[in-house]
């Protein structure tokens, strides 16, 4: 990451924490193929290319709402499980080797 982006990106956002969160999400979006919003003769990793969206004010932000956040709270009182790799029910059986390649 080149360090004129960052600080000047920093001129921009002065939140160093929203700042990685907002390039991290755009860095995700550039990785699965979304077009980059800035031109460049470099080549540039897709972390500089974030940090100069956000310089030439291609990209922006907003904070969520007090209110916003607490619909959020009480959404996520409501659910009875977290999310992601947590299962419920029975663990899954073990595997006890590796399966077998089929040829077409």
């Amino acid at each position: 990451m080149r360090d004129d982006y960052l600080q000047a990106a920093l001129k921009i956002i002065d939140d160093p924490n929203i700042l990685v969160n907002v390039v991290s999400r755009r860095v995700k979006q550039l990785k699965r193929g979304n077009r980059a919003l800035v031109e460049s003769l470099e080549k540039l990793l897709p972390e500089d290319t974030a940090l100069r969206e956000i310089i030439e004010g291609k990209i922006s932000f907003e904070l969520a709402t007090p209110e916003e956040m607490a619909a959020n709270a009480r959404f996520n009182a409501t659910r009875p499980y977290a999310v992601g790799n947590v299962r419920s029910g029975p663990p899954a059986p073990e595997k006890t080797h590796a399966p077998a390649l089929q040829s077409v």
